[in-house]
């Protein structure tokens, strides 16, 4: 029964933010009458897709369905993961406009940016859950470490050399190229880097805190 009550208010509360955030970009619309931020709502969008992935794997585990078959969901999942921190990039857009505070499009961004982390952290924490019951919890830190340090590399590859997810699937010769290439030149890529170990280091600390926040809250619940 608490689990499901805790799922029912972790949905409510991750789909109010999206509301909220969709609901400021449709007042600064109504505004401007213009569209100049309507690529938030997208990206807010592609940020759900992991977490529904998430649920499928998780509930799919509980229920007993065979690895096999949940293996397909799980890459899914790592694919489109990194577009929910992706989010948080989209700060380069900002810039002042005419007849709208700076301040505003920030607080704008910032929304988008929030809702999309949590959308992240609680498709990575139900990952991590599976893991942890199938290899444990060594197994478990080691793959949402390895996950989110992949995730930095797809937001790299997201802003800077302009890959979707689904690149993956619909052009697979320019992705398996563009590896190629830098696994032949592993440090020929200072910027790579860069981003890569800032956005790992990131990610990483900030997941460890919202863990550690929902591991005082369940600990309350047992009380």
């Amino acid at each position: 029964m608490q689990r499901s009550a805790r799922r029912i208010g972790t949905l409510a509360a991750l789909a109010g933010a999206s509301l909220c955030a969709v609901a400021l970009e449709l007042m600064r619309v109504h505004h401007t009458g213009t569209l100049e931020n309507g690529w938030l709502v997208w990206n807010l969008g592609l940020a759900w897709i992991p977490f529904v992935l998430a649920l499928v794997l998780y509930d799919g585990h509980r229920r007993g369905v065979p690895g096999l078959l949940l293996a397909p969901v799980g890459a899914l999942w790592l694919l489109f993961f990194p577009n929910a921190p992706y989010i948080v990039t989209d700060f380069v857009h900002l810039a002042p406009a005419a007849g709208v505070p700076l301040w505003l499009d920030a607080g704008l961004i910032s929304m988008f940016a929030f809702t999309g982390l949590l959308l992240g952290y609680a498709s990575l924490y139900l990952v991590q859950a599976v893991v942890r019951e199938i290899a444990g919890v060594a197994a478990a830190w080691t793959a949402a470490i390895g996950a989110l340090g992949l995730a930095s590399i797809g937001i790299y590859l997201g802003r800077f050399v302009r890959l979707n997810s689904w690149d993956v699937l619909t052009d697979p010769g320019f992705v398996i190229g563009l590896a190629r290439v830098r696994l032949a030149e592993p440090l020929g890529n200072p910027e790579l880097i860069a981003v890569t170990g800032f956005f790992t280091m990131f990610l990483t600390l900030m997941y460890l805190v919202i863990y550690g926040l929902a591991g005082l809250g369940l600990e309350g619940e047992r009380r």
